[in-house]
């Protein structure tokens, strides 16, 4: 690191980026605006609990039951297919809707696995239950149509159409960014 990134560095944890106003400021930002905790808080039950009920939709589900399958997949933790999944689900969907519906979803652990790398090393891999892998990917579906289908790849900068799996994809690219954005270059 050069004096020059090494200086901005340090000038960038001295900046102080608070939300409280100060001076003129402090009385003129409370006439006619909301609490702070209106504006800043999180979002209503009630708009939370619409978004999850979008989740738990019939069509919606069949959609990411096709990609799941479609992603094919190693099992997870618990040992269940891609096979076994629409089986389970017809007997088990009630308690799971509930669950998710209530917040009170909690996905299991991840499958930990090691795979090599093309220089060599080894690089640790979690594996998500088919389950999990299901609902992740139904959530998915109805935030990229709130947001936009490119919304993830537009934040990381990530040039559509590359994958993160090698070194000169798409991950590659992010850290490249993140690093200039860090060098300041």
């Amino acid at each position: 690191m050069s004096l020059k990134d090494d200086k901005q560095q340090n000038i960038q944890m001295q900046l102080d980026f608070s939300t409280a106003l100060t001076g003129e400021a402090r009385e003129a930002g409370r006439e006619g605006t909301e609490s702070f905790g209106a504006t800043n808080g999180p979002e209503s039950p009630a708009s939370t609990n619409r978004l999850m009920e979008v989740v738990c939709e019939r069509e919606n589900l069949k959609g990411a039951l096709r990609q799941v399958k479609a992603n094919k997949g190693s099992p997870g933790v618990d040992g269940m297919t891609v096979a076994g999944l629409k089986d389970y689900l017809k007997e088990h969907w009630p308690a799971i809707r509930e669950q998710l519906l209530n917040g009170t979803y909690a996905p299991k652990p991840v499958r930990r696995v090691e795979i090599r790398k093309l220089d060599g090393g080894m690089r640790k891999l979690g594996i998500p239950t088919v389950l999990d892998r299901l609902i992740q990917q139904a959530v998915m579906q109805v935030l990229q149509r709130r947001v936009g289908p490119d919304v993830f790849r537009t934040q990381l900068r990530v040039p559509a159409g590359t994958v993160g799996s090698s070194s000169s994809g798409a991950g590659a690219a992010v850290h490249r960014r993140r690093s200039r954005l860090v060098r300041g270059s």
